[in-house]
């Protein structure tokens, strides 16, 4: 039986088409996947064990706030237990828990599973793929940090005795917690981000956010107590401390005498500018890493 002629071939029409639609191009790309990753942080999208962390701890995060409105109802006038300036210390540890737990997933998927060559093959740039990441990173972080101080300043208003008194004396609060809010999500997001984009395994990832937070706290203690004139600048270099006297000079209120901000008697305003540096490094860092990454 002769053998099949090597030249011989089959022809199936499998009834692939071109696509003739309009193309929404690198616009379009950016939203989606913003939108896509604004969806994973909270878990949307994926299995129920992913929606336990972000959930749970942005449940906590609400609840001081949720305590102060309700006692505040409950007796018919404003009893301040929660400051506004002072709520971050408060929702420090969601706020720490959100970014150990979350960001290590924002950039550690992709560079695990090396899917970044199908985005970069779109109409992504590299730099598109790193901003709308982080940018979805920061608003989610944005809900815990934004969300209860605008709860706090709107419910203290509605649960006062004299509303039109309390807009009055109190309107400046609303902007101030606006802007308290975004820079706490802006630098604790991108600095967590350039953390986790350098540690593609998860656990690393994961260890090394929780350590900018939670060993420099009393790290930077130690240093402002025994170390002198120099050592008061540590201050600025713990992520709670610096986004704490960014916040108080924020709101233009005095730190605390036990405050580290007071015994480190740094001008307040140069933790806004500290912070505004921290994030832009912050930034540049995750750009780099994404210009140089192997796609």
């Amino acid at each position: 039986m002769p053998g099949a002629d090597p030249r011989a071939g089959a022809i199936y029409d499998l009834g692939y088409r071109t696509y003739d639609g309009p193309r929404l191009g690198r616009r379009a790309a950016i939203l989606a996947l913003y939108t896509f990753t604004l969806r994973g942080a909270f878990g949307i999208g994926r299995r129920t064990s992913a929606k336990i962390v972000p959930l749970v701890v942005a449940a906590f995060a609400f609840i001081p706030a949720l305590i102060q409105l309700g006692v505040a109802a409950l007796l018919g006038s404003r009893i301040e237990i929660i400051a506004p300036w002072n709520y971050l210390g408060y929702s420090e540890v969601p706020v720490a828990l959100f970014c150990a737990g979350v960001a290590p997933d924002i950039f550690g998927r992709d560079l695990r599973y090396r899917t970044l060559s199908l985005y970069f093959s779109r109409a992504l740039l590299r730099s598109d793929y790193a901003i709308a990441k982080t940018a979805a990173f920061v608003t989610a972080l944005a809900v815990l940090t934004l969300g209860p101080l605008l709860l706090l300043t709107i419910g203290n208003g509605l649960a006062s005795d004299d509303l039109p008194g309390y807009l009055a004396d109190h309107w400046r609060e609303f902007p101030q917690s606006l802007a308290a809010g975004l820079v706490i999500a802006a630098v604790a997001g991108c600095g967590s981000l350039a953390i986790a984009a350098h540690a593609p395994r998860r656990a690393y990832a994961t260890v090394g956010v929780a350590a900018w937070f939670l060993v420099t706290l009393p790290l930077a203690g130690i240093l402002v107590e025994i170390g002198g004139e120099i050592g008061r600048f540590a201050a600025w270099f713990s992520p709670f401390d610096l986004l704490y006297g960014a916040a108080l000079a924020i709101f233009g209120h005095t730190p605390g005498a036990d405050s580290i901000q007071a015994r480190a008697d740094l001008p307040l305003f140069s933790y806004l500018l500290l912070a505004v540096a921290h994030f832009a490094a912050a930034a540049l860092l995750i750009l780099r890493r994404f210009q140089r990454v192997q796609a």
